[in-house]
């Protein structure tokens, strides 16, 4: 699997000394400002030539360990498009709502640019420095450096000072553009034991030893006071870091850039019991449990039950008991686009305002369901876009859904979004696995991957004339992460302006005649779209023959993976079969000469499959064509089999259809 690959837990190695850059700010070189394009990447916009880190940990009486993490950068700027380069900010914790505190103070920011052959500085001033609100909870410090063109160095320090210890910020090796040097170096106290994660395909060089240290407190009679342990001193360093590049069919890109991932996994102070943070999943689900805004806010029910009589008045099983519920929580709920597992106002509060986070949703979901009867509990994601959790961790879920056992069968919902059905998940929901928790610490992995494939049918009537034009009516058919898909994309757009776009993404056919059927009323239903329309397009007249695309305006054009090599797994989100249907009336005077040749092919594991069959019956001809995906990411070691595949599809929905005349 290639989990493997991406993901290991970091164990002790051996210790060497480190040949690191020598790396001085204030130390820019003629060379480095000289440098017209990078060495090794031509194509960059900028380098990071040297970045540094490094986490230590500073005691007193009243917070205990608080974290300090250091970093400093030297930036090159080769092109126009890299002067965004001269912006950074950092996130940082406001600390309210008793919130750990955190703060960020940057230093040492110079520009450096090459003036007739000689240096000159530009410090950063306080104009260029400044804090922004981002919510609540967050706020972004900023720097914006001065007199940034093509051929600077930048250069700057920042420390971020924070009370959690829980979770240290992600230590990243690799960006969007080169890095000549790399090196984060960390100094754990033995009283504090973390997970370190490595991700991506970046070689890191790994050391460790354990040293002597020390910290000087003030104690709680106000005297000067010190203590003396052990701890782990860790470096890790990586040379000509090639810049990260967005590939297509890709679930999430920081899955797979290298960088150190690292949490508290317990504590063992002297004198102190052994406190378990995230070594196990039982672990997890008892500290998420233990959360009043978790634990306390599922156990929220009274305030439902006036509601819950109304609408379950009728209802006799609980599968109808299941289906009203969701419908009503849906409909009454609207969310707010925020993310979590713990609630911000409370469900109550929540419910009575018809609008809530996620967590605040699907909990009144699943108190509703249980007050029904039916065994619901909480299911712990993290989506695509915040990356995979593989490891025992609380920090690394960021939503959270439904799970409802009936009959022993277990239905997963999600009430945040207005187009989810039964087992039909929000799109970004369906990262690999989550985890279903309950308040006695026990825990399952939920498997989010779909099984069944969703289903996209065209069928199509056609029939061609002596001139070449093309006339007919197509019939659309989209069941379960398709038909959700359609609708989450199209249903806010006006009929007009779809119908232009997708007369457009049919090369110019024009459409008349449009119906649709289960857009919004029954969801459960597949989406069906009716159309007429006429296109000279796909028809070529040549002497005394007529060339014919057999697919016409679902004939594949362009190979979807271009690229020679990939690094990363190909990922299509969910399984897929599409399947076309077309009978072509050919015109009066006109025999058929030749159809394509039937043809079944696969991959060796059957992963994809593509086959097309055509027959003629008198005037008609008949071309049935079915193309499957079943898989939702695949290994990046089949994509050259991938590609190929495709390939030869494109060859096979080419083959015309020639008619003669007679």
């Amino acid at each position: 699997m290639f989990h493997k690959k991406l993901l290991f837990i970091l164990v002790v190695l051996f210790f060497f000394k480190a040949t690191a850059q020598n790396f001085e700010l204030g130390k820019v070189s003629v060379a480095e400002l000289e440098e017209k394009v990078h060495p090794i990447d031509s194509s960059a916009a900028g380098a990071i030539l040297c970045k540094k880190g490094k986490t230590f940990f500073v005691y007193n009486i009243k917070n205990g360990f608080t974290v300090n993490q250091e970093y400093t950068y030297r930036i090159k700027i080769y092109k126009k498009e890299g002067l965004s380069r001269a912006n950074f900010k950092v996130d940082y914790n406001t600390g309210n709502e008793d919130r750990y505190i955190e703060s960020v103070k940057f230093s040492n920011a110079v520009t450096y640019n090459l003036e007739n052959g000689t240096i000159v500085k530009t410090k950063l001033d306080n104009e260029g420095s400044f804090k922004e609100n981002v919510n609540e909870y967050w706020n972004q410090a900023i720097i914006t450096m001065p007199n940034v063109k093509v051929g600077s160095v930048i250069e700057f320090r920042y420390i971020l000072k924070s009370e959690n210890i829980v979770k240290l910020p992600v230590f990243n090796f690799q960006y969007n553009i080169p890095v000549n040097h790399c090196e984060y170096r960390t100094e754990i106290p033995v009283y504090l034991i973390y997970k370190p994660i490595q991700m991506g395909y970046v070689k890191i060089n790994i050391a460790e030893k354990m040293v002597s240290g020390s910290q000087n407190f003030t104690d709680k009679h106000n005297q000067n006071a010190r203590f003396d342990y052990k701890q782990i001193n860790s470096i890790y360093t990586a040379e000509n870091v090639p810049a990260s590049k967005e590939e297509d069919y890709i679930d999430n890109l920081k899955n797979y850039t290298s960088s150190i991932h690292t949490e508290l996994e317990r504590t063992r102070f002297p004198e102190s019991p052994i406190k378990d943070y995230s070594k196990t999943w039982e672990g997890v689900a008892r500290t998420i449990y233990e959360n009043e805004n978790f634990g306390k806010e599922l156990s929220e029910k009274l305030y439902l039950i006036q509601d819950l009589k109304i609408i379950l008045k009728d209802a006799v099983s609980a599968e109808d008991k299941l289906e009203i519920i969701f419908k009503f929580v849906k409909n009454k709920m609207n969310w707010n686009n925020e993310y979590g597992y713990y609630t911000d106002k409370g469900v109550k509060k929540a419910y009575s305002e018809r609008t809530g986070n996620v967590a605040e949703i699907n909990f009144i979901l699943i108190a509703m369901l249980k007050l029904a009867g039916i065994n619901t509990s909480p299911v712990l994601i993290s989506t695509v876009d915040h990356g995979v959790s593989v490891f025992p961790s609380r920090t690394v879920f960021n939503y959270v859904i439904a799970a409802a056992e009936i009959d022993g069968k277990q239905i997963l919902l999600d009430a945040t979004h207005k187009y989810t059905t039964q087992n039909i998940l929000p799109l970004n929901a369906l990262n690999r696995t989550g985890r279903l928790i309950k308040q006695d610490g026990s825990s399952q992995e939920i498997d989010l991957v779909p099984t069944s494939p969703a289903s996209l049918n065209y069928a199509l009537m056609t029939k061609l004339d002596g001139s070449g034009q093309i006339t007919g009516k197509l019939r659309v058919l989209r069941t379960t992460y398709e038909a959700y898909r359609f609708r989450e994309k199209n249903t806010v757009i006006n009929t007009e302006v779809y119908l232009e776009k997708l007369e457009n993404d049919l090369n110019g056919i024009q459409i008349k005649d449009y119906v649709i059927e289960n857009k919004e009323a029954d969801l459960l239903k597949p989406v069906i779209e009716t159309f007429t329309f006429t296109s000279a397009n796909y028809c070529e007249r040549i002497g005394d023959k007529m060339f014919i695309n057999p697919l016409l305006f679902f004939t594949l054009n362009k190979n979807p993976f271009v690229q020679e090599k990939r690094q990363m797994p190909v990922y299509f989100g969910y399984p897929k079969q599409e399947k076309y249907n077309i009978n072509l009336e050919i015109p009066e005077g006109y025999a058929v000469e030749s159809i394509p040749t039937a043809v079944r092919i696969a991959t060796a594991d059957k992963v994809v499959l593509f086959a097309i069959n055509s027959q003629i019956e008198g005037n008609k001809i008949q071309i049935v064509a079915t193309q499957e995906i079943n898989a939702t990411i695949l290994p990046a070691d089949d994509y050259d089999d991938l590609r190929e595949f495709f390939q030869i599809i494109i060859g096979k929905q080419n083959e015309k259809i020639v008619l003669k005349k007679l």
